[in-house]
């Protein structure tokens, strides 16, 4: 949620503002602004409620000039509408002084009352103004905007990332972070600040993650890094594996359609330099010792919404392969549930951006339980792996549609290479089998794109369905997850309402949902793998098509026991029962795509969603 930018370098700071907010709209927003230093040194600023366009529309119509200093933001609401005057920038000391806000400031009620009751008035309905006003008085009192910072990032409790300019003070931003993520951009002769690298990925690849109660102040030849008491900080570069073309749609129709295609990718580059000789070595893992690894005695995977669903597959093989016990939380759930954690519990965390609120407020507090903490990220960088004890990075690239899609996959892959990793390290599996395994998950890419070229048979089932008010999902084992990811998706993107249960269960409730012409996707499982659970799901499917449902079922090819009962039959190439997964979840995401695109909605960026959820 909201995107952050902070530029000092040559004029052209609305430029590289303007550029960086369009690069961080998948974060999700309801409006957006900027703030300028320009060459005579005054402030100026603009802010609009609705999409960039919006503002960079009125821009041309009210110029603000430009400058060698500036901040952008695009905002998601959370205290006050989405209206022009709650959009930050928000001003404090009589307008010479501009601050942008990312999270909750929790106790911005009690610090209004304190200013208000000292005179100074307030336009805005938001937390973040009371930041700015209080910024303002301590600047008055101080003359620095550093020791400004260090004054109110005391009294402030929440989650927040801040960055503030003032036009007394010419080619300096700062900008301070806690629970919430910032990221410097080293360039030369121009530095920048963003929320994550994709606002600066255009001009520089050379990063530095900024840690927790930290103070960052840039000006065009330097970075300062100081924590919360004005300690100077050593801070580590890296460079971004991407750069910006890789964020952009490349002649798809949506981000979403491109980041499909880039599944097989997804999951090769996931696997790259973490075998070797048939057996599963991931190098990221080594500084925990495979004694603490071999002596868990349990597994907690913690995630939200698909990484939840991710995780639910990855439980399977981690559990069959590992013979450790293995179950899934939702992040925000499991620390309010008082559960039992050990120093062998192991805690594994799953998060596309790394920045997820709710699952690094569960990360801190296993942690302090005293439990070893693995996370599964896609971005470098990030404040998740960096609360870990371990990161295994999923290489799925930069995801810039709002709902998941290649890092969905990515993720399971990097769970099922963690499941190798660890039945090695158990013994748990044989090296032949160990090998065979590995051997399923590298063919896994190249039937992935087999699956892509159903693409247009899928699409043109979606457009016939374009008014279908109620889907359901069904599914058996590591179906199940899968059922429900895909009901998930149809919920994001076209906005009607889907559920996906155990296929076992619905006869204990659910069934009472179906009617005539009520569309069930059936996630038929392997007759190889288990016949008595492929005959269980046939029999599911039967107990639906006789009571009116439309079934269609995803299946591998050549199941001829499924074609007397579907409707439609989207086939899957042969793949071992773990590793279906992967390849059935693809045509429900075509299929959640092409019906919200069947239905004029926006397939990238759906209605009151963000990318990155960073408050609780």
């Amino acid at each position: 949620m909201c995107g952050i930018v902070g530029y000092v370098g040559t004029d052209r700071s609305l430029e590289v503002l303007l550029g960086g907010l369009k690069r961080l709209e998948y974060r999700g927003y309801d409006s957006a602004g900027v703030a300028i230093i320009d060459d005579n040194g005054d402030l100026h600023t603009a802010k609009r409620a609705g999409k960039l366009s919006v503002l960079t529309d009125d821009l041309k119509v009210n110029p603000i000039g430009n400058g060698s200093t500036g901040i952008g933001h695009t905002r998601w609401a959370t205290h006050g509408g989405p209206t022009d005057r709650n959009a930050h920038p928000h001003l404090g000391d009589d307008g010479r002084l501009a601050v942008i806000h990312n999270g909750i400031i929790e106790n911005f009620a009690a610090l209004k009352d304190e200013l208000l009751a000292e005179g100074f008035a307030f336009t805005s309905e938001t937390d973040t103004e009371v930041a700015a006003v209080l910024l303002g008085r301590e600047y008055r009192a101080t003359g620095s905007l550093q020791d400004a910072f260090r004054l109110v990032v005391s009294r402030l409790e929440g989650a927040f990332t801040l960055l503030a300019l003032h036009q007394d003070e010419p080619g300096v931003v700062v900008g301070a972070r806690r629970n919430s993520p910032l990221v410097i951009g080293l360039g030369e002769g121009e530095n920048f600040l963003g929320s994550d690298v994709a606002a600066f990925v255009e001009h520089t690849r050379n990063a530095v993650a900024i840690g927790q109660d930290q103070i960052v102040t840039i000006t065009p030849d330097s970075v300062t890094v100081t924590d919360f008491d004005g300690e100077r900080v050593e801070v580590e570069p890296f460079e971004v594996a991407w750069d910006a073309s890789a964020s952009e749609k490349g002649g798809w129709s949506s981000f979403m359609a491109k980041e499909i295609s880039e599944e097989p990718d997804a999951v090769a580059n996931t696997m790259r330099a973490r075998h070797h000789d048939g057996q599963v070595v991931i190098p990221e893992l080594e500084a925990l010792g495979d004694d603490v690894l071999a002596g868990i005695d349990r597994i907690t995977i913690i995630a939200c919404g698909t990484a939840a669903y991710a995780g639910q597959v990855g439980s399977y093989a981690i559990e069959q392969w590992a013979r450790v016990p293995v179950q899934v939380e939702l992040s925000h759930e499991f620390r309010y549930r008082d559960p039992v954690i050990t120093p062998k519990t192991l805690v594994i965390s799953i998060s596309q951006s790394g920045e997820t609120m709710d699952t690094l407020m569960a990360v801190k507090f296993a942690r302090e339980a005293g439990a070893t903490v693995i996370s599964v990220c896609n971005t470098q960088g990030a404040t998740i792996p960096r609360e870990s004890d371990a990161v295994i990075y999923t290489h799925a690239g930069p995801e810039v549609a709002v709902a998941s899609t290649k890092a969905f996959v990515a993720q399971i892959t990097a769970l099922y290479l963690f499941g190798l990793h660890l039945a090695r390290v158990r013994g748990t599996l044989s090296v032949p089998e160990q090998a065979r395994q590995l051997d399923e998950l590298a063919a896994i890419p190249a039937k992935l794109s087999k699956v892509l070229e159903s693409h247009d048979s899928i699409a043109q089932l979606a457009k016939w369905m374009a008014d279908t008010r109620a889907v359901l999902f069904l599914g058996r084992h590591v179906g199940f997850p899968i059922a429900m990811e895909g009901a998930l998706k149809l919920k994001e993107l076209a906005y009607i309402h889907a559920e996906g249960f155990a296929a076992g269960e619905l006869k204990h409730g659910p069934i009472a949902l179906i009617e005539p012409g009520q569309p069930v996707f059936v996630v038929v499982p392997s007759p190889r793998g288990s016949d008595e659970m492929h005959k269980k799901v046939v029999s599911n499917i039967q107990e639906i098509r006789a009571r009116g449902a439309r079934v269609i079922a995803i299946a591998e090819q050549g199941d001829a026991a499924v074609l007397p009962f579907a409707d439609e039959v989207i086939p899957i190439p042969l793949a071992a029962p773990l590793f279906e997964p992967l390849l059935a979840v693809i045509p429900l995401q075509i299929f959640a795509m092409e019906l919200s695109s069947a239905k004029g909605l926006d397939v990238d960026q759906p209605r009151n969603l963000a990318k990155s959820v960073t408050v609780e």
